[in-house]
């Protein structure tokens, strides 16, 4: 199941998207004062061209102003300049309000993706067998004797039969509106070039009568070493999924589980996995993580700015400063964690993705912070979060 260490990296990834969305927003506000004031190369009478770069020059000011001070102070006077600041800071706005919600919409939609694979992966077996039952049907029609491998008594495995009858899966995919329909080559591959010629498939199909257990070790084989190591099928994942690479190991340990549940005692109502125990809860969480830390990043700059008076605020890393920001979130507004649960989780965040004196670095900042906004009243914590307080 999903754990709150993958939801806050999914949370950072959104505010790293949106912090590099923020700095394009601003050259883009800037270039449409560029454009109002680009001579027009078809109009009849000359242009002053002096006029309109100064014109452009003072209005690009003033957006650079109003962005570090958020209000316009000026003397101009000159309409068309005033007009051209006001519509670059509208919209500059527009398009922060636009993307914040792109993004937090997107970081929910990666979170689901990463369930929606976890089911096609067991959907993968369900295909396989409609495989093996297509050319059992064929055979029948033959009238030559059969020379391949013959796969028909993987459809007599006990644990592969309880995963298909399913009723847990079967709910979620139609829920999910999930379907292996225009990649079913993926599929035949997989079958063809995997299961066909796989050696402990082949010393399965040999035994008379096999056991529960040896059912169930082949099944637990062939998601482990046909399925998740086929390369067309993670390829299109990849596809997919930019962040496939850190998913696959949380999608293979929910199909992994699901595997291990099939045990020779249970029915088709067997309850699998879901994306995680309180799906509520926790998107609740990762979604208020997300919007708070962006809403006060101010005060986390500040709070940043004044613990690192050796530093240069502007050298830190770009994702040093957005981990640094989402913990101080963290500590703030969720006081049923403890402070030290919050910090541990970052510090293992940054080693894996930032710099390698990230995490030094981190846990020194947030190290003194946290003691310092605990001791002045700002972080409070209550139930469970006091539990590293005492």
């Amino acid at each position: 199941m999903l754990n709150r260490r993958i939801l806050r990296i999914k949370a950072m990834q959104a505010i790293y998207a949106y912090v590099q969305a923020e700095g394009a927003n601003y050259q883009l506000a800037l270039d449409r004062i560029a454009e109002t004031f680009a001579p027009d190369l078809m109009a009849i009478e000359v242009q002053d061209r002096k006029k309109l770069e100064g014109q452009k020059q003072i209005a690009s000011l003033l957006f650079k102003e109003w962005y570090e001070s958020r209000q316009f102070d000026t003397e101009e006077k000159d309409r068309e300049i005033l007009d051209a600041a006001q519509a670059a800071v509208n919209f500059y706005q527009n398009s922060l309000k636009k993307d914040l919600k792109f993004f937090g919409n997107q970081m929910l939609t990666a979170v689901e993706e990463i369930y929606d694979r976890y089911l096609l992966t067991l959907m993968v077996l369900q295909e396989l067998v409609h495989l093996i039952e297509s050319e059992e049907q064929k055979a029948a029609t033959r009238f030559t004797e059969r020379t391949d491998v013959n796969l028909r008594p993987l459809l007599q495995n006990k644990p592969l039969q309880k995963l298909l009858n399913n009723k847990f899966l079967e709910q979620r995919v139609i829920r999910r509106n999930l379907s292996w329909a225009g990649d079913l080559d993926v599929i035949q591959k997989i079958y063809r070039n995997n299961l066909k010629k796989d050696e402990e498939v082949l010393a399965w199909l040999q035994l008379e009568e096999p056991t529960y257990a040896q059912d169930h070790e082949l099944l637990k084989h062939i998601f482990k070493n046909v399925i998740f190591k086929d390369e067309n099928l993670q390829g299109l994942f990849e596809e997919r999924d930019l962040n496939w690479v850190e998913n696959k190991s949380v999608v293979k340990n929910l199909v992994n589980k699901s595997i291990k549940m099939l045990e020779e005692d249970t029915d088709e109502n067997l309850p699998l996995l879901d994306l995680s125990p309180s799906w509520e809860d926790d998107k609740a969480f990762f979604e208020e993580l997300y919007f708070e830390t962006l809403k006060d990043d101010e005060k986390y700059e500040a709070l940043i700015s004044e613990s690192v008076k050796n530093w240069d605020v502007e050298r830190v890393a770009q994702l040093d400063k957005i981990i640094l920001k989402m913990a101080l979130c963290e500590m703030h507004i969720f006081r049923s964690i403890p402070v030290k649960v919050s910090i541990n989780e970052y510090i293992d965040i940054s080693k894996v993705y930032s710099t390698p004196k990230s995490k030094q670095f981190v846990n020194g900042v947030l190290d003194k912070l946290s003691q310092d906004l605990t001791n002045s009243g700002d972080i409070r914590k209550s139930g469970r979060g006091l539990l590293d307080n005492k």
